[in-house]
């Protein structure tokens, strides 16, 4: 007899071949010149449960570039796999040709060009129709979302995340879990989450004084949609006082607690469940592990990393799901579950092209209401880029680049350190800079950037410590997001090696002298997690060198070499 995890092996397999992701079908639409909203939403019905998955929005309510990235590397036992291949890879792997719509929405290949032929990609109108458009197919379908929503622009840090949650709240989710939501404040969140009308979730989620699980957020909660009854449960960032301030969140604790999950999956499996859904912002290799060690879990819709798949990964009779971010993609899985049995899926990696998806009429007035006040502002041009400029890999991104540039200059600073954040969406060679794209690369409630002196050996441990965080081969000591982007200093890393002797070669660009572990160097950075940093926001910093230099320029960065991968 089949087993259940090579029956859904099987199933995985029979849609990448026969297409029922619906991706390959995009580039022949492009072909023929009809690249249409009903194709892109053409879904063939199955099943009796429909499923909706976004994350990692970051407040982008407006259509965006986002350029992929071009590193993405994969350490220990995940190298080359999903989602750690890129680029002509990464095409190769899912059988894409370059110079389609799916490359570019994808991948990084030749995206200058392709987002001059596809447009900008998102939109919460249009995000809105298309979940409006399942919802008229599979009217119970349920939408669930990873987190990362309320954070990331000029008008969400503006409302306190007020202007987003207006806009979602016209969504209608049926969950939802939490990450960088926490940096609005303890109370602010409590705030908002006791205004909302679906379930806050997040069964790793504690109380900081007692230990014990939180009883502002709920673990998991049931649905009964199709005859089925289905759990969803709830998993927010794990690390969530290593990577952002915990003085911001005092009263709660987070972590993995996968004894505690495997308890809520035995509970609700008791309870009748015939589909378990873990709601997860843990970040893909997390997941990944998470998978293999908590039996019983049917779906992971995973989030954090900003992955975004055409194909849902297996990891031995759970799958997971990555569906992007910055609301490029939209995922609908339909499955079909009897007798308390994931019997069978469809899956589609729904591309929110905003130039072939039209906008949903009430949405874009309810969106164009909550910009309003701010206007003037969000449309202020401070300068302009002749570079295309992008956040998202590895390392150094243009974005990152254009930061510590600005860090150095205006800081007066050797070094200048920027965190490895992933969300800020990209902007193309020739595009005016506004005060909004400055402020969707920067906007954050904790902005002060720093300025003091480092040692050398302080500098080395510092990014020997963040480099541990991305490249440690067990994923849950991945406790961050990409590498710290560095100014004024090239370095050699060997991502194979053990934490303390990863990096080598370190250089001080300006001299092209060695860093001296004796010396003390002027550093300026931002986004330090310590309470009472002083300094000018980075907004200020970034705006004052942009509007010194008119437009910038931002040459590739060639100054970190990485072995070992």
């Amino acid at each position: 007899m089949i087993s259940r995890r090579d029956f859904l092996q099987a199933t995985v397999a029979a849609s990448a071949i026969y297409g029922a992701s619906g991706v390959g079908n995009w580039a022949k639409l492009a072909a023929q010149q009809a690249l249409t909203q009903d194709q892109l939403l053409n879904f063939d019905t199955f099943g009796n449960v429909t499923l909706i998955h976004i994350t990692d929005i970051h407040a982008q309510m407006k259509p965006i570039y986002f350029r992929e990235p071009e590193i993405n590397l994969g350490v220990g036992e995940v190298v080359g796999q999903p989602p750690h291949v890129t680029g002509a890879d990464f095409l190769k792997m899912f059988n894409m040709k370059p110079g389609t719509p799916e490359a570019y929405a994808l991948t990084y290949v030749d995206f200058i060009s392709l987002a001059k032929t596809y447009g900008r990609m998102g939109g919460i109108d249009r995000i809105a129709t298309v979940v409006n458009a399942i919802r008229a197919d599979r009217p119970d379908a349920l939408l669930l979302d990873g987190g990362d929503t309320w954070h990331g622009s000029y008008t969400c840090l503006k409302t306190q995340g007020q202007d987003v949650v207006n806009l979602f709240n016209r969504l209608k989710p049926d969950a939802m879990t939490f990450h960088w939501e926490f940096t609005l404040g303890s109370e602010r969140i409590r705030e908002i989450i006791d205004g909302l009308e679906f379930p806050a979730m997040g069964q790793n989620i504690y109380d900081n004084e007692w230990n014990e699980p939180s009883e502002d957020f709920v673990d998991y909660q049931f649905f009964e949609r199709g005859g089925a009854k289905i759990a969803v449960i709830g998993q927010a960032f794990p690390y969530m006082p290593i990577a952002n301030p915990g003085w911001m969140f005092p009263e709660y604790s987070f972590g993995i607690h996968d004894e505690r999950m495997q308890e809520m999956v035995d509970e609700v499996r008791a309870a009748g469940a015939d589909l378990v859904v873990c709601l997860s912002h843990n970040g893909f290799d997390v997941d990944r592990k998470m998978a293999s060690k908590v039996k019983g879990i049917d779906i992971i819709l995973t989030g954090h990393t900003h992955d975004a798949l055409p194909e849902p990964v297996l990891v031995g009779e759970t799958m997971l799901i990555a569906s992007g971010s910055n609301g490029k993609f939209v995922t609908r899985l339909d499955l079909d579950v009897r007798d308390g049995r994931l019997m069978g899926f469809r899956h589609k990696l729904i591309p929110i092209f905003s130039d072939v998806i039209a906008a949903e009429p009430e949405m874009t007035a309810a969106l164009e209401a909550e910009r309003a006040p701010f206007k003037d502002e969000l449309e202020e041009v401070i300068g302009k880029t002749d570079s295309l400029l992008y956040r998202r890999g590895n390392f150094n991104g243009t974005w990152d680049d254009l930061i510590c540039n600005a860090l150095i200059d205006e800081r007066e600073a050797d070094i200048a350190l920027s965190p490895g954040f992933r969300w800020g969406p990209s902007m193309m060679p020739g595009q005016d800079i506004t005060r909004e794209d400055l402020y969707n690369a920067t906007s954050m409630t904790y902005p002060n950037s720093y300025r003091s002196e480092m040692s050398g050996e302080q500098i080395k441990i510092i990014l020997e410590d963040v480099a541990d965080n991305l490249f440690n081969p067990d994923p849950y000591y991945q406790q961050g997001g990409d590498m710290v982007r560095v100014g004024g200093m090239g370095y050699h890393i060997d991502v194979s090696k053990k934490q303390g002797e990863r990096l080598s070669n370190m250089t001080l660009l300006k001299t092209g002298e060695a860093i001296d572990p004796a010396k003390n160097y002027v550093v300026s950075g931002w986004a330090s997690v310590r309470e009472g940093t002083e300094g000018p926001a980075i907004w200020d910093v970034v705006e004052n060198y942009i509007k010194r230099k008119g437009t910038v320029h931002v040459d590739p960065n060639k100054s970190v070499m990485v072995t070992g991968a």
